[in-house]
């Protein structure tokens, strides 16, 4: 019994901790484009809660910031995929990858005014509904190029990264 507990209590910790990855990265990534994060801040506990949980189950592939234009171009698109493993230590990456991700963040394209955003989450399987949360269509990000980051953070079991598709 005390593995399955140590599993779930870690499993616990390592969900929470990577979606503090996630969402405080998407958060500095809107703060720095200048896209207005109201709704963000607004639906933070709800999303805070479904990318948890789903992380959790591990049925979460990943999280995609797509910034929609007052043009109608959808650039850039940022990916945060999930990978899971039976172990790994993420503290210490986790506290490397900060000041790296705001030298990587701070090569992103500028985007115009008025530009708004967009959460998508993809699965790799059957996943738990969430509050506020449902399906939708993401843009195409054929003919963007990208750049992946490489680890953004990671914990036992479960890691992730971040991928930048730009015009």
């Amino acid at each position: 019994m005390t593995s399955t507990y140590t599993y779930s209590y870690t499993r616990t910790h390592t969900a929470t901790h990577l979606t503090d990855v996630i969402l405080g990265t998407i958060t500095d990534i809107l703060a720095d484009l200048g896209i207005n994060m109201d709704r963000l801040h607004r639906d933070w506990v709800q999303n805070e809660n479904a990318i948890k949980a789903w992380i959790e189950e591990g049925s979460l592939d990943t999280v995609v910031l797509e910034c929609h234009q007052p043009s109608g171009a959808v650039a850039p698109v940022i990916e945060f995929p999930v990978s899971y493993t039976t172990s790994g230590d993420g503290n210490a990456e986790f506290t490397a990858s900060r000041a790296r991700a705001a030298r990587f963040r701070a090569k992103f394209d500028r985007v115009p005014m008025g530009t708004t955003y967009r959460l998508f989450c993809t699965f790799n399987g059957p996943r738990t509904p969430q509050p506020g949360w449902g399906t939708g269509h993401r843009a195409s990000i054929d003919g963007l190029r990208g750049i992946t980051f490489g680890t953004l953070g990671s914990a036992p079991h479960a890691s992730t990264g971040m991928r930048y598709f730009h015009n």
